[in-house]
């Protein structure tokens, strides 16, 4: 082991090293609470200057990072965070949770990682570990991360270390968080691995040292693709067993008393999130690399992209059913968040319906207690609104109301029992009821 390695070992164990973490959003945020509770001091990075000012004033814009926490970390001096990257040479470790979307054209967009790789390499110094958490595809960090940090002169595994540790967030798990969530580690070289595998056993139950940075980038593909193609399954036997008459939750939760052999997924409106409905594309564009085709994964991307017209669909045919033209039509849809009891928006399905119906001239209007505004997305710029309240004469002014998300909080019955119509794309109405639609 070389003396840059036994000197970051030792600032490891005796909790002296300095964490920089880049990207302060639902992954990055989290991973600073897990090392702050073990006793690290953290550096937080954002371009963000809202993010940071609200940071260094203990206020908090993530529901499961509480304000109490927030202020209980600065008051112990063990939270900073700046906009400014030339404190980089602070941190003796930098870990990177920056977004990795695709373009318009569904390729990969690095842009975000490559740009702070290249801020990174401006002021790497010697004994530094350099980790990447954003999902990405295998060879990122070999392939395209490596060059750009050796070009000042540097060499990893020797002069600084570099890793791939892929996050495990669950936005609103009341179980599993980033301390209690098994880490899977890979490393550039050996010395790499053992000292960012050394870093996460302190602040993770558990590390799964893979053998280099590619599997470890293959491993969060396949976590999320498995989940990806379970998901279209079920999505395309809703809509066939939807024209035989039957229930699919109802057959899900028969099968689901199979002890052995079987694990439920359920259906919905499309996939939210910024992993599922983006990181097998990643995959699939890496795969023309060596002249694959994936077309399971591709297959199951087009299923659950066209979920939000299936949606609207049923919405449509309902309406027509009752003698009532979309248009003109007015529409409350209940829940822009990705998921239930969260205030994250990322990828929403409900962002694709609340666009599909403004753009037939549909008077739409959203309810959420976790968003209270929606606002800034890459993919509709334009979309602008705010939660009005969900009052009984709202309901009844609705044309169709849709459960797009299917928070806890709501009161389903009260909501059934005001409503023209309901279309319940979450399956929340558990009973039939004439003016309840499942999609």
């Amino acid at each position: 082991m070389s003396q840059q390695s036994r000197a970051f070992e030792a600032a490891i164990l005796e909790r002296q090293a300095v964490i920089g973490v880049v990207g302060l959003g639902y992954v990055g945020l989290p991973l600073v609470k897990a090392f702050v509770n073990k006793g690290f001091r953290v550096l937080g990075f954002d371009i963000d200057q809202r993010k940071v000012s609200m940071l260094n004033k203990g206020r908090s814009y993530i529901k499961h990072i509480s304000t109490d926490e927030l202020k209980s970390y600065l008051r112990a001096k063990k939270l900073e965070a700046t906009t400014d990257f030339a404190r980089l040479p602070e941190a003796d470790a930098v870990i990177i949770c920056v977004p990795t979307p695709l373009d318009a054209h569904r390729n990969p967009d690095l842009s975000f990682v490559l740009d702070t790789t290249r801020m990174i390499a401006k002021y790497l110094r010697k004994g530094q570990l350099v980790v990447l958490e954003s999902t990405t595809y295998p060879g990122t960090t070999d392939e395209d991360m490596l060059p750009i940090l050796e070009a000042g002169g540097l060499r990893a595994g020797k002069d600084f270390f570099l890793a791939f540790s892929p996050e495990r967030e669950n936005p609103g798990d009341p179980v599993f968080s980033a301390a209690n969530t098994p880490k899977v580690v890979g490393g550039y070289s050996k010395d790499c691995m053992k000292l960012a595998d050394l870093l996460y056993s302190q602040v993770v139950v558990k590390t799964v040292p893979v053998s280099s940075t590619r599997a470890a980038e293959a491993t969060k593909l396949l976590e999320n693709i498995f989940r990806c193609v379970n998901i279209a399954l079920v999505n395309e036997l809703k809509m066939i067993f939807d024209r035989m008459g039957i229930d699919v939750w109802e057959v899900i939760k028969a099968a689901s008393s199979k002890p052995f052999g079987f694990m439920p997924f359920y259906p919905g409106p499309g996939l939210g999130g910024h992993c599922i409905p983006i990181d097998p594309f990643y995959l699939t564009w890496k795969a023309r690399e060596v002249d694959y085709s994936t077309k399971f994964i591709e297959l199951a991307g087009e299923i659950n992209t066209e979920m939000p017209y299936y949606v609207i669909n049923k919405m449509m045919e309902a309406l027509s059913e009752r003698g009532r033209s979309i248009k003109g039509a007015k529409v409350l849809v209940l829940g822009i968040a990705y998921k239930k009891d969260i205030d994250d928006q990322r990828e929403s399905p409900s962002l694709k319906i609340i666009d599909l119906l403004r753009k037939k001239g549909i008077k739409v209007e959203y309810n959420d207690p976790y968003v209270p505004e929606s606002r800034g997305h890459r993919e509709y710029p334009g979309l602008d609104l705010k939660s009005v309240p969900l009052t009984e004469k709202r309901l009844r002014a609705a044309d169709a109301v849709i459960i797009a998300t299917d928070h806890s909080c709501y009161d389903y019955a009260w909501i059934v029992k005001n409503a023209k119509l309901v279309v319940d794309s979450r399956n929340a109405v558990k009973r039939p009821r004439r003016n309840v639609v499942k999609a």
